[in-house]
Formats: structure tokens, sequence, C-alpha cells
């Protein structure tokens, strides 16, 4: 690990929609310079974890620590010690809006820069995510993984007048998600490039179903089934282990632990 201290710490996490428990009594640590993937059968609640991260889901139960702050209510209610980005499978972007202006949405809207500082913040974003010149046209003009990695440049972006707000921590739910192979390599190679660059937070957690995308873009992984980690190791253990879970995932057997339904 970069650093000793945890960025962000999960303590009994519970959840639950109706009678269902979805997260039952979790603990997961962050660490500065992680790149973590939550992996798992459908349904388990790796997206739920995610948005409690986010600050998006409240849980039932349990504690969420930020760089040692507790986080009461969700991410409206109060201020995090750092920020956290999130990336929606979807991509989440705005139809009537320019590229130019989704990206830029939360500088335009909460930031005095003056909208021409904003114009080259946007277009630095953007020459990242290998989107230059692209700027003035709109989601329904890009393909899939052009929308992807708009969705990144968005969640990059910072505020050089304001560095407290700028993000530690990016969140994937699904970045590959209904993405062809190629593009799907493009979109994880993206993934580590920016945990790379200089000035580009370099921590991210993601959840992901797709095998070339665990392998990818993982230094961690946790296996989640049944609402707890089942198993937990580095990316390089996963053929190794002897976890039954893990190794029914993998080799998409339909028998084994795993209850597969319909």
């Amino acid at each position: 690990m970069a650093q000793a201290e945890p960025l962000i710490e999960l303590r009994g996490i519970s959840k639950s929609f109706g009678s269902a428990v979805i997260v039952d009594n979790i603990d997961l640590t962050i660490y500065r310079g992680e790149a973590l993937v939550i992996i798992g059968p459908s349904g388990t609640g790796k997206s739920t974890i995610l948005r409690i991260i986010a600050g998006l889901l409240e849980a039932d139960e349990g504690e969420v620590y930020v760089k040692g702050q507790k986080r009461i209510g969700l991410i409206e209610d109060g201020n995090d010690p750092i920020g956290i980005s999130m990336v929606f499978q979807q991509a989440a972007l705005f139809d009537s809006l320019t590229v130019a202006e989704n990206v830029g949405f939360l500088l335009y809207q909460h930031s005095k820069l003056s909208r021409r500082r904003i114009r080259g913040l946007v277009e630095e974003r953007l020459d990242m995510v290998g989107l230059s010149g692209v700027g003035d046209r709109y989601p329904a003009q890009l393909s899939g993984g052009m929308r992807k990695r708009v969705s990144f440049a968005r969640a990059i972006m910072a505020n050089p007048d304001n560095p407290k707000d700028n993000p530690d921590v990016i969140l994937y739910d699904e970045p590959t998600a209904g993405l062809d192979p190629i593009a799907s390599t493009v979109i994880e190679d993206m993934v580590r490039h920016l945990q790379d660059m200089q000035g580009v937070c370099g921590t991210y957690v993601m959840v992901s179903h797709q095998d070339s995308t665990i392998r990818r873009t993982a230094d961690r992984v946790i296996f989640l089934y049944g609402g707890k980690i089942q198993w937990s190791g580095p990316v390089d253990e996963i053929d190794s282990t002897d976890n039954p879970l893990v190794r029914q995932f993998f080799s998409a057997a339909v028998e084994g632990p795993i209850k597969v339904i319909g």
C-alpha cells in the first residue's frame, strides 16, 4: 500500500431492500493507490456497496469513514474530507448538453471560474481520455465507448481554485458493460492510464463481471456473494485459489455453490 492510513472504511455495513438482505455486516478498507475490483454474481450487492461508498445510498447499519472522519448521512448532508467521483454504468450524460458542457458541468454550476478557463480545463480532460476535438458534439453522436470516456473525463475534472474538492477516489460501475471486446480493451487501458497519470487520482474501486476487465484493471479483488465478502486476494491468485465460489464464477460452471437463477 502507498500509505498505512485508509482512505475509506466500511465497518459493519448492512443494507436491505424490503425483506431482501443485500449487504450483510461487511467490513471493507480502501487504501490510497489501490485498484480494487468487486466481483460476484448479479444481484449480490456490488453496486449497492459502490453507492454507499459514494454517499448516494445510506446503510441501514454500520459506519462509513472517509480519511478517518465518520460520514453522517448522505453526500449532500456534509462534506467528505476527500473528493469521490463515480462513473455510472450507462455513462449518465445529459443528452441536451454538449460533450464539453457535460464534462465541465460541476465547474459551470459550482465554481467561480470563467467560462474560458473552464473550456480550457475541459479540453485538457478530453485530451487525457483521447477525445480531443469532440467537445461540440452531443452524446447521441458518440459511440458507447466514447460516451464512457466522456464520463471518465467528467469524473476526473478538477477545480484548480479549490483542490479539496478534487477527486481522490474514482468509483467505476461496470465500465465495460455492453461494449465489444476491442472497446472494452480501450476502456480497460484508459482506467489504468488515468491511475498512472500525474495530477489525476490514483485510487479506484470498480464493480465488474467481465473477465478481461477484472484481470486487466484489478490489483486486489473481493468476491461478494450472499451479502458477504466470501474471498479477498490479489488478482493473480484468481486461478490458484481453492475457494469454490471463485472457481465456479470464473469457470462459468452451472453446478457449484452459486445458485443459478432461472
